[in-house]
């Protein structure tokens, strides 16, 4: 923890410069190169016989680069990762008692694709260290109704997908075989895990690029990653109403405008996560040592992407005292921290209702612990510290309380 001097120095320069979000609106940085390269899309598409294209080479080439900056053999470019983690367990064909296993903690969208596409919502709890799906804990909930391990790679870390691969070799359905495990990387891409991408392993991931994300196509946008074929071929029929397979479809497809400005964007993403890394490490420096915050922890075999900072009140201020940190820290020095995430089962009753009798202590503790603070590859480095300073104001008043 940095000195009172240091502390009472930064807050005598006032308040960030920036009234900065948990979650900014605008997760990456945008500038000239990507405007010409929408711009430039939009001049081509001109021609009566090219328009926007479903199918355009630009499309093709963005899917391309982005497989090649994973490793991985296919990547399929769709409008949103929503559709994608839907077109994922739809893949599966989960029939009525089929039971997928997802973390808790997490974003509505991974479990409502698994009640979407039929199947049982298993809840999982996390590693109170990486909020990461335990995979101790999804070893005592595999049945033989279990179907596949839905693991979201949270905030920006990497889950321990060799363990989560390694259960479903372990515990193989009857009929199906080893059971898939599907990370959901909304929040993770330009992470890595043991020496690859986050998206290599695993039967395929799901990456957003939504506008808050490390990485944005206009605001909308995602890529299904695979090393498999007919994961690939049934992505690719799926998105544009199930031809070439003839299957079940709807029109999930990229624009060429997006996948011109996502090929600026995949060649900025490793300075994005590096601005975001430097910040997160002197921001690490700042904070350390405060007995009431658990910082966010990056395992040796993991890069974090610091898409959210995320730390933990400790347990005597869970829940309200959290909430009164929070909006000390908005009210008194305009930082919007940020609850990302509380069991989700707790947010929404359309889930409370499909797994009834499921509750985890353990999750709900920690989604009454946990906050994160904002963090952002644009971010000055005068305003991390007075981010860190304002913090560290709010906790020593709160203390003395």
């Amino acid at each position: 923890m940095m000195s009172a001097q240091w502390k009472e120095a930064v807050l005598k320069r006032g308040k960030p410069k920036i009234l900065w979000e948990g979650e900014p609106l605008l997760g990456s940085i945008y500038d000239e190169e990507e405007i010409e390269a929408a711009v430039g899309a939009i001049r081509e598409s001109i021609d009566i016989n090219a328009g926007f294209g479903f199918s355009s080479a630009r499309i093709i080439e963005f899917e391309q680069a982005f497989a090649k900056y994973l490793g991985v053999k296919h990547c399929v470019a769709i409008n949103s990762a929503g559709p994608g983690l839907d077109m994922a367990m739809r893949y599966l064909n989960l029939q009525p008692g089929d039971e997928v296993i997802v973390p808790a903690i997490n974003f509505v969208a991974a479990p409502l694709a698994v009640v979407g596409a039929g199947g049982q919502i298993v809840w999982g709890e996390v590693d109170p260290d990486t909020l990461q799906l335990d995979p101790n804990d999804v070893e005592k909930r595999i049945t033989h109704r279990t179907r596949a391990i839905f693991p979201v790679h949270m905030n920006g870390l990497s889950a321990p997908m060799d363990d989560l691969v390694e259960l479903g070799k372990r515990y193989p359905h009857d009929q199906h075989g080893p059971l898939p495990v599907i990370g959901d990387a909304a929040r993770a891409c330009g992470g890595a895990y043991r020496g690859e991408k986050i998206g290599k392993k695993g039967l395929m991931t799901v990456f957003s690029f939504h506008t808050m994300k490390n990485m944005t196509t206009l605001g909308e946008g995602g890529m299904v990653a695979t090393d498999d074929d007919d994961v690939a071929a049934f992505m690719r029929s799926t998105r544009f109403y199930g031809y070439d397979l003839d299957i079940w479809g709807s029109s999930f497809v990229m624009t060429k405008v997006q996948a011109a400005v996502g090929l600026v964007q995949l060649r900025k993403l490793d300075d994005f996560i590096a601005a975001r890394r430097r910040l997160a490490l002197r921001r690490h420096e700042l904070l350390a040592d405060v007995p009431e915050l658990t910082l966010p922890i990056e395992p040796d075999d993991c890069v974090h992407s610091y898409y959210l900072y995320t730390c933990l009140i400790c347990r005597k201020w869970a829940g309200e005292k959290r909430d009164k940190l929070i909006k000390m820290m908005f009210e008194e020095y305009g930082v919007k921290c940020l609850v990302a995430n509380p069991p989700a089962y707790t947010v929404r009753k359309y889930l409370r209702d499909r797994t009834p009798g499921q509750r985890l202590p353990l999750s709900e503790e920690l989604g009454a612990r946990l906050f994160c603070v904002p963090i952002h590859p644009i971010m000055s480095d005068d305003d991390n510290e007075r981010i860190c300073a304002s913090l560290l104001d709010c906790i020593e008043r709160l203390r003395r309380e």
